[in-house]
This record gives C-alpha cells, structure tokens and sequence, in this order.
C-alpha cells in the first residue's frame, strides 16, 4: 500500500452496494479534469463548426441531419423509425444540433454551465449512440467496430463524469458564478453549474 502524501484525499463512497475507499491526488485528479474538458470542449467545438462552415443548414448540397439520418442509420436498427421521423424534421434538428455543439463545446472550454452543458451533450451522445446500433438487443447492440461501445458511448461516460465531479469549477467560471447571490440564494441553480 503506497504511502500517504500530502495531496492526496480519501473518496469514501458506496458502489454497488459496497463501501469502497481510496486514496486520489487532488492535484492530478484537477489536472485530469481540465484536459478531459478542454478535449471534450475541442471535441463539440470542432463538430459544430465544421458542421457551421459547411453551409449550416437547409442547403441539402451541404451537411444536414437528413442525409445521415436516412443514409447511415441502418434498417434493423430497433429506432429507425424514430430517426426517421427526425429526418422529417431537419430543418429543426440541424440548426440544434450545430448550435448545441457549438454552445456545449464553448461551455465546456470557459467551464460555464458544465452539468448543464454535460447533460446536452450526453443527450445528444445518446441519440448518437443508438443512431448507431445495427442491430437489436438480441443481437447484443452491435455498432460499426464491435458491440454496444463506440467513440460515442466514451464521449457520453465522459461527460456525466466532467458533470459528477463539476469540473466547471476547475479553472472555469462555475466557481465564480457560484459566489453569485442569485447562486447562493437559490441553490438548485448548482445543479447546472460545477
């Protein structure tokens, strides 16, 4: 068992049922956050405005939700209807999605709203995610390079972990914005914050 140092703290938590302890660096652990941030934050800003600089949206000669929606979701995915559906939409879902990942990717870069933004983008990493599936359940949710884990699967436990551990106020404005009145006076508002 290593040593303790003056750094480290003890994370006493329940898992699974089970007590489970262990010793981490604040240091490292702040490090950490802020990179995973930082790439996440690259990650939805790049999308966004690669998307943005392609025309946007409503041009069908440049990118739009509707070619992927009824090109790349296959048939025997269980929720091709529904994303069929939402190809119907385009002229809705285009412009929320390059505004929710240019937003989301500047939230997460100044750490402003980061559970909030968090929460976004895992909503949006899910509808990603079973845009994915080739198959059903039975078939044990297969995606393009394996079973049920894809680089969008990663993105989403990423985000609920920089949004669990409020990493907004590791070098970012939620640890500002939370010394606000209207923060300390109504404290729900810290769920969107952190």
């Amino acid at each position: 068992m290593a040593t303790k140092q003056s750094d480290d703290k003890i994370l006493d938590t329940e898992l699974l049922g089970r007590d489970v302890s262990f010793n981490y660096s604040g240091t490292w652990l702040g490090y950490s956050l802020l990179s995973l941030r930082i790439v996440m934050a690259w990650v939805f800003l790049q999308a966004g405005l690669e998307k943005w600089s392609e025309g946007g949206w409503g041009d069908p000669v440049v990118w739009s939700s509707r070619g992927f929606l009824e090109n790349a979701v296959p048939g025997s995915n269980p929720l091709h209807g529904l994303f069929m559906w939402f190809a119907d939409f385009a002229a809705v879902v285009d412009p929320l999605v390059v505004t929710g990942q240019v937003l989301i990717g500047i939230a997460l870069l100044f750490g402003v709203l980061v559970r909030f933004a968090a929460l976004m983008g895992g909503i949006q990493m899910l509808f990603f995610w079973t845009a994915a599936w080739q198959d059903g359940l039975m078939a044990g949710l297969p995606v393009e390079h394996g079973y049920v884990v894809d680089s969008t699967f990663v993105y989403l436990l990423l985000l609920f972990g920089l949004g669990a551990w409020g990493a907004g106020r590791v070098v970012g404005l939620d640890s500002i914005i939370e010394e606000i009145g209207i923060v300390q006076n109504n404290r729900w508002l810290r769920y969107l914050l952190g």
